[in-house]
């Protein structure tokens, strides 16, 4: 599936937008496998927007950022917010209440590093 997202960049105001995909399922069927590829796109959208580099890979923990599911007229959208920047995702096909839990879910599973 195809999705969109709109960065904005804290230092400059510049908004970029880009279209992004997940190989997956709808998002009514996402698993925390599947959240995680959307929100780690969505990060890298970011990091692309700020560094110019569109060719490379970073890591991505889900710590220092803050995040809402909200409604919107064809489903959910997915905002998160960084130091660096903004970015909102969607429209996905998929209720706020179910998705909310689905993203809190997995930002704690992957907020802590390793042990």
């Amino acid at each position: 599936m195809t999705f969109d997202v709109e960065v904005v960049v804290r230092t400059t105001g510049q908004v970029v937008q880009e279209s992004l995909y997940l190989d997956g399922p709808a998002p009514a069927h996402w698993t925390d496998a599947d959240v995680r590829a959307v929100l780690t796109s969505m990060l890298l959208a970011v990091d692309r927007a700020v560094t110019g580099d569109a060719g490379g890979t970073r890591s991505v923990a889900f710590r220092g950022l803050s995040w809402i599911v909200t409604a919107f007229d064809e489903g959910s959208a997915i905002a998160i917010e960084i130091p660096s920047g903004s970015v909102v995702g969607g429209p996905f096909d998929i209720a706020e209440t179910a998705l909310t839990p689905r993203v809190a879910r997995v930002i704690a599973q992957h907020a802590a590093p390793p042990a």
